[in-house]
């Protein structure tokens, strides 16, 4: 086995054993970054791997915490149920809001983005439907069940959290070195000339954002189960920012650096609360610290080395099983 996959193991492992010699309280923090740590990492299809400047996912997010929230306290539905149907929800909202503005570029699609989470939000607080209980959001969250087994301890939702990370992880690497994922590189680097070689640019940029926002979505399942209440000041435009540092911060396109920025961003903060006066002076100085020397973010993808003579043959068996 290469050596760097036996570090990782070995990293994950030592990871895995740390709730028990930790207290609850940084067992809950090491929750919150996991938390992040996904939604970066959903983030990072669109924004990273695509090269779309998204600033409005908290929208999604909310869309699946909502969900959750709803068939479990008006229907009864367990939460873990409700896990892919808050996601679908938030694909299928993701599909009619980008259809309309995904042939936007840069500055014009981010501030679009902006306005979609705030709508989302000021819906939200409005009650839409008698359904999101207004600015007192919804109550009374069931704690998630696993094979019969009640997730309610920071222990308990560590492993939660973490788990489905991981297996989010692994999809993600497998997506980033398929033929989707190469597509939507190519898009990012040069879109004009990813159009003229062929690619769809438009159906693969509307993939990238729909699958962004169902894993967002689903996401949100574990929040609202985790914190048993939620309500719109949960899904604000600021957590929109801090999903968008995390993945510019670590490197665009790339999954380590995603969960070193969800570190950094999230978990970082925490070991300073004391000095919380300064905490945004010093993050501020940090990121503008970032930009002038490490402008491809802390762990950029590395540079990515192809056997041309494989894609051409699996693409073109693609191409005759299809």
């Amino acid at each position: 086995m290469n050596k760097r996959y036996m570090l990782y193991l070995v990293v994950a492992a030592a990871f895995a054993t740390m709730p028990a010699f930790i207290n609850p309280y940084w067992t809950d923090v090491l929750n919150n970054v996991g938390l992040y740590a996904i939604l970066g990492l959903s983030l990072n299809i669109i924004l990273g791997y695509a090269g779309m400047f998204h600033m409005g996912h908290a929208a999604f997010y909310a869309v699946g915490a909502y969900t959750t929230a709803v068939l479990n306290v008006s229907y009864g539905v367990p939460v873990l149920w409700a896990m892919p149907l808050a996601g679908a929800l938030a694909a299928i909202f993701a599909l009619v809001v980008a259809r309309p503005i995904i042939h936007l570029r840069g500055d014009y699609l981010l501030i679009v983005t902006i306005g979609i989470v705030e709508i989302v939000r000021i819906a939200l607080i409005n009650n839409i439907f008698d359904l999101t209980g207004g600015a007192n959001g919804i109550f009374g969250i069931a704690r998630p069940e696993l094979f019969g087994f009640k997730i309610r301890k920071p222990m308990h939702f560590f492993y939660l959290i973490w788990g489905f990370c991981a297996v989010t992880i692994l999809l993600f690497h497998w997506l980033e070195n398929s033929r989707f994922g190469r597509a939507l590189n190519y898009i990012r680097e040069d879109e004009v000339a990813a159009e003229g070689s062929g690619v769809n640019t438009a159906a693969y940029k509307l993939a990238a954002f729909v699958l962004g926002a169902f894993w967002a979505g689903m996401t949100g399942t574990i929040f609202a189960a985790k914190m048993t209440i939620i309500s719109p000041e949960s899904f604000s435009f600021w957590e929109s920012v801090v999903m968008f540092t995390i993945v510019i911060l670590g490197g665009m396109g790339s999954i380590r650096g995603v969960l070193l920025g969800a570190f950094l961003i999230v978990g970082l903060p925490e070991l300073f609360r004391e000095l919380a006066s300064a905490r945004m002076l010093v993050f501020g100085a940090a990121m503008v610290a970032m930009m002038i020397f490490r402008t491809q973010g802390l762990l950029p993808p590395a540079p990515k080395v192809y056997n041309l003579r494989g894609l051409l043959s699996a693409d073109r068996g693609q191409e005759e099983r299809a």
